[in-house]
């Protein structure tokens, strides 16, 4: 069973930056995407961010783009999402996600979520 462990919310000042981190474990799969979905206080899910199995293939929303980075790390089961300049807007509850590749992320249904962890922006 795969299993996606989410950390690293909380609440943060207007302005400043936070780091999501994200372990997959579980059935192990020989290669696999991993990203981002966030979902606001009366809001539909939406896609954030992905990266490949290499960790160079990487897909952003367009509202995030040159503000919130994701990294892949060692071992390869873990994924990290740098957030910059947070505003109100990105306050919302951060879901870690699995899927075959980056493509598969970004246009289907995550099959695999983790049970998200909050982020709050002060103002």
């Amino acid at each position: 069973q795969v299993q996606l462990a989410e950390s690293g919310g909380g609440l943060v000042q207007f302005g400043t930056s936070a780091r999501l981190s994200c372990a997959a474990s579980g059935v192990p799969f020989s290669r696999y995407a991993l990203g981002w979905f966030r979902q606001a206080p009366g809001k539909e899910r939406h896609f954030v961010a992905a990266i490949g199995w290499d960790g160079t293939t990487t897909s952003y929303a367009d509202s995030v783009v040159g503000r919130i980075t994701i990294s892949r790390g060692s071992p390869k089961n873990t994924v990290f999402l740098q957030m910059d300049g947070l505003n109100p807007e990105d306050a919302a509850v951060y879901y870690c996600v699995r899927g075959d590749n980056v493509g598969d992320l970004t246009t289907n249904p995550p099959k695999y979520w983790g049970q998200g962890t909050q982020v709050t922006v002060s103002s």
